[in-house]
């Protein structure tokens, strides 16, 4: 099985086999239900879809309810494709947390927290520009030149500039697993993953 859907839940500080203390994320891992099978003669590729997070019926659509009906479980707010082909897994399964006892290192995918338009100090870690003496006042972290004048006469594309700044789907590799407690549905991460509290996560073997 390649991972599971997840929900952050917040961060904390744990302390390793060394004695040091460590920051980590906890995340609710699980448990997931197998709704669909997809294959390659049938959908044109091999894959497994996972739901996670129960939701209320009136808050689901008619083809959703009728979908999960047929996999034998109630209205999931969260859906995910995981591909690969798996002949040990069938539509109705359940998956936990468990599916990570045996493993130290984790992928995780999420959504990074909005930050709206922001300007170039934020958005890339410019320094800012201009002497804060002389009079001026207002060009301390402004971009400074952008392009050059006759020759090429346009800006490149790329040029990092003021912009949306976050809610992009980041990936963060090679997390190390501190603890997996299944009673709770549990998987604590080392480090920080994308996203705010409450959000979900896609955990990758």
């Amino acid at each position: 099985m390649p991972g599971l859907i997840g929900k952050k839940i917040g961060m904390t500080s744990v302390y390793d086999e060394n004695g040091k203390q460590v920051a980590v994320t906890v995340i609710q891992a699980g448990p997931c239900v197998v709704t669909q099978i997809k294959t390659k003669e049938k959908d044109g590729y091999d894959a497994i879809q996972l739901a996670f997070d129960d939701m209320k019926e009136k808050n689901t659509t008619k083809p959703m309810l009728g979908h999960f009906k047929k996999a034998g479980t109630e209205p999931k707010r969260k859906l995910v494709e995981f591909r690969g082909k798996y002949d040990d897994i069938k539509v109705g399964d359940t998956l936990t947390v468990d599916i990570f006892k045996d493993d130290r290192w984790v992928d995780i995918v999420g959504w990074s927290k909005g930050k709206g338009y922001q300007g170039v100090v934020k958005r890339h870690g410019f320094a800012g520009v201009g002497m804060q003496t002389h009079g001026q006042h207002n060009r301390l972290r402004a971009p400074g030149s952008i392009g050059a004048s006759s020759d090429p006469s346009r800006v490149f594309k790329g040029t990092r500039m003021a912009g949306h700044t976050g809610n992009k789907r980041v990936k963060v590799i090679n997390l190390r697993i501190m603890k997996v407690i299944p009673e709770h549905n549990l998987l604590i991460v080392k480090g920080a993953v994308p996203g705010s509290k409450g959000s979900y996560v896609i955990i990758e073997k």
